[in-house]
């Protein structure tokens, strides 16, 4: 009787620390400054830091090309502010 009850709440657990994960990332819109190999970019973020960027699956999946010049959303962990997902290309 013991084990089942813990083994609901271990299960509860882990769906509200996978929430909280996806609640935590930061996003905030730049400019690409420059183009790098391998789907990596520079982007010069709203606040004037300069991160490095890379494409998330789904824009590679649909080959969404970003060129220099244009404005992106970024999503970055709070433990690294060094790097960031590209997420959407505003128009």
């Amino acid at each position: 009787m013991d084990t089942e009850n813990t083994n609901i709440n271990n299960t509860n657990n882990s769906q509200s620390s996978n929430q909280q994960s996806s609640q935590k990332a930061i996003r905030t819109e730049g400019r690409v400054l420059e183009a790098l190999p391998n789907a990596f970019f520079k982007v010069l973020l709203d606040d004037k830091r300069e991160i490095m960027g890379f494409l998330s699956g789904k824009m590679r999946m649909n080959k969404i090309t970003i060129l220099p010049g244009d404005k992106v959303t970024i999503e970055m962990s709070p433990y690294d502010n060094s790097k960031g997902r590209i997420v959407y290309r505003l128009k």
